[in-house]
């Protein structure tokens, strides 16, 4: 299982709420039991407007987490929580993991997570449209689609 269904719907309306930016988080477990949905906060409309040059794009094409969020997250894993899911969506565009998906995913050619499930939710117009689920493939050295049952299991 990748999530519940109580998680997806969490999910879901996250995307929904940050509409026409997108939106981040992560789904934290510890152990089998324990888990949580932490929404984090996009701050890519701030590195655009403060520098342009090196952020070309806005929050509605990119994201980038707040490191207040990321201190979170640190904090959690300390506490024995592990990241299940990175997720974010994309505003009137398809749930695809692009180049940039990847980029950001990998440091050094290899997966920051290689255990994560990366979650990409389409909202179009506002609404949910569709998502879509990745994990790394070490024998294929990509991030390849999970067949969608999954995230309803």
């Amino acid at each position: 299982m990748i999530f519940t269904a109580e998680e997806l719907a969490e999910i879901c309306r996250h995307a929904e709420a940050d509409y026409p930016s997108e939106c981040c988080g992560v789904v934290l477990a510890r152990g089998t039991a324990e888990r949580l949905v932490l929404r984090c906060r996009n701050i890519q409309n701030e590195l655009h407007q403060s520098d342009p040059i090196k952020h070309p794009r806005d929050a509605r094409t990119a994201y980038y987490i707040d490191p207040k969020d990321l201190l979170q997250i640190g904090r959690r894993e300390g506490e024995g929580y592990r990241i299940e899911v990175i997720y974010h969506s994309h505003c009137d565009a398809a749930s695809y993991f692009s180049e940039t998906d990847k980029r950001n995913a990998l440091l050094g050619g290899e997966p920051t997570y290689p255990a994560t499930t990366y979650v990409v939710v389409s909202v179009v117009a506002g609404r949910v449209a569709t998502r879509a689920a990745y994990r790394w493939s070490a024998d294929q050295r990509d991030f390849l689609p999970l067949e969608l049952k999954e995230l309803d299991a």
